[in-house]
């Protein structure tokens, strides 16, 4: 299984989810089953069927959320000359506006929010590259070009 790299806040997110679905939603999924069951019937009991599915989505996203975390990294900020998981950078897009983007792991990718996988095509274009550097990134649109004004 590949790294996972995830900053402290989002690992700590992802803890707190898990220890939430080991709980609570366990519980809740147990009650909700025992009070189908008391209702009779199994094989057309719908009660019973959702909270069946229901609990196997819960015990799937307990798995994947453990992986995640047994194989997580935690990114540290730090500042560099190269950019690298972790680092924000200031970008001059092709419209000629600017952009700042923070290079993250794939679990906290938000285009919304800057946060930029390092496995995306841009992420991956401006890994390792240094300031006033210009990177060619391929798209479905074509290829873009992006010129880093600042590694933060």
């Amino acid at each position: 299984m590949e790294k996972t790299y995830l900053s402290a806040e989002k690992q700590q997110q992802l803890v707190s989810e898990l220890a939430d679905l080991k709980t609570a939603k366990r519980r809740e999924i147990a009650e909700r089953l025992e009070f189908a069951k008391s209702l009779g019937d199994l094989s057309e009991n719908a009660e019973y069927h959702s909270a069946r599915e229901e609990q196997a989505d819960i015990e799937e996203r307990i798995t994947q959320l453990e992986t995640i975390l047994k194989n997580s990294e935690i990114i540290t900020v730090h500042h560099s000359a190269k950019v690298e998981i972790g680092s924000s950078l200031l970008v001059h897009k092709p419209d000629g506006t600017e952009a700042k983007f923070t290079v993250v792991g794939s679990e906290e990718a938000d285009t919304r929010a800057g946060k930029i996988s390092y496995l995306s095509p841009l992420g991956g274009a401006l890994l390792g590259r240094k300031k006033g550097e210009e990177v060619l990134v391929q798209t479905p649109r074509g290829e873009v070009r992006y010129k880093i004004l600042n590694i933060e």
